[in-house]
């Protein structure tokens, strides 16, 4: 009896033609394909880690808002009352949302030829380009918010070098009473992998499991530190950030007859049968980026990677 040493991917079961054109009048079977394609792949939704309902087209948030009360807390004795603050306020803004689609049209005759692999291509690409155009915008913003900077010390040839300047700015930014955790390190691909290298010869990551180097999963957790990278990140410089506070993504759900989402993925599908012997397949994602406190990021210059 044969052993497998690695795992196999096993082949999907075969579909008929007619349980393909039944499966593309499903708009939840449909959603629940885009869901699982595009599924912690979108680098808008990690980084801007907030949640928030956008309606009427648009959405009013704070920013700049500040972390702590203006007043400190006092000694309460037994039954007394507590001292009352005045919470202040950021500065309102507005943010409106923009419908980004694309749609393939998958014919009667493709189907026959060749059957679910039509539908999971045309899927795929149409996951890959929603992702792409949606982290290019919220990468994008990010870039044109995140505007302070801070020059490290020494340039990265060494995971001591790095992990110096990133403490550094991190414990400034926390001294400084901002209540801010700057942990996440955003790099675009060739610095990612100028930083695992080095991390790698100085034998600074996590053994087995944690190891990129042995899981290739991503992102990577280090040295206190998550390192995260994008294709869409196009910055010349690492960004430092602290996720929780940096801002978040506002979907807007329209309502439209025929459209399905699937598991909170924020992609909406659509398939509709044409008189021209067709299915028309779309993707769309209502959505609208936004930092809402600048200071929960800093560019990291002089690292030389």
């Amino acid at each position: 009896m044969a052993s497998y040493t690695y795992p196999v991917a096993r082949p999907e079961g075969s579909l008929t033609v007619a349980q393909i054109h039944l499966l593309l009048q499903s708009p939840q079977l449909i959603a629940k394909r885009v869901a699982d394609l595009t599924k912690m792949r979108f680098v808008a939704d990690y980084l801007l880690s907030g949640r928030y309902t956008a309606a009427g087209g648009g959405l009013f948030y704070e920013t700049g808002e500040e972390i702590f009360a203006a007043d400190s807390p006092e000694a309460v004795g037994p039954g007394g009352e507590y001292p009352k603050t005045v919470l202040t306020q950021g500065e309102i803004a507005a943010a409106k949302t923009v419908k980004w689609g694309i749609e393939t049209d998958i014919t009667d005759e493709k189907i026959s030829q060749q059957g679910i692999a039509i539908i999971n291509k045309a899927l795929i690409r149409l996951s890959n380009t929603v992702v792409k155009h949606v982290d290019g915008v919220a990468m994008a913003v990010i870039a044109s918010k995140v505007t302070s900077t801070f020059a490290s010390p020494a340039p990265w040839t060494t995971a001591g070098a790095a992990i110096e300047a990133l403490t550094s700015i991190s414990l400034t930014r926390s001294d400084a009473g901002t209540g801010l955790d700057l942990s996440t390190v955003v790099l675009k691909p060739t610095q990612y992998a100028k930083l695992i290298r080095i991390l790698v010869d100085d034998k600074a990551l996590p053994r087995e499991q944690g190891n990129i180097a042995v899981t290739g999963n991503l992102p990577v957790d280090a040295l206190g530190f998550t390192w995260v990278t994008s294709p869409f990140y196009t910055g010349t410089d690492p960004l430092l950030i602290d996720r929780d506070q940096l801002g978040g993504v506002a979907d807007e759900k329209l309502g439209s007859p025929g459209y399905a989402s699937f598991g909170g993925s924020g992609v909406e599908t659509k398939s509709d049968r044409h008189r021209d012997d067709k299915y028309e397949l779309r993707a769309r994602r209502v959505v609208v980026p936004v930092v809402t406190e600048p200071l929960a990021g800093v560019k990291i210059t002089n690292t030389g990677l």
